[in-house]
């Protein structure tokens, strides 16, 4: 059975206050292939579940200075 929280699908706008950062971030992030998104239709959306994955390899990943 699939839980709610893998059905949830989230807007750029809903990733972008989740996150903290501006809508046209995520949405160049998204273009760039940097965060996991797919389309339906002409709009983005994003899996709660991919997102939080995502998230903890983000957690670990070494920034170039």
């Amino acid at each position: 059975m699939i839980s709610e929280k893998e059905k949830r699908l989230l807007t750029i706008d809903e990733i972008a206050e989740f996150l903290h950062m501006n809508p046209m971030t995520v949405y160049s992030w998204v273009k760039d292939g940097k965060i996991p998104a797919f389309k339906i239709g002409k709009v983005w959306r994003f899996r709660q579940t991919e997102i939080d994955e995502w998230l903890k390899k983000q957690k670990y990943k070494k920034t170039k200075r």
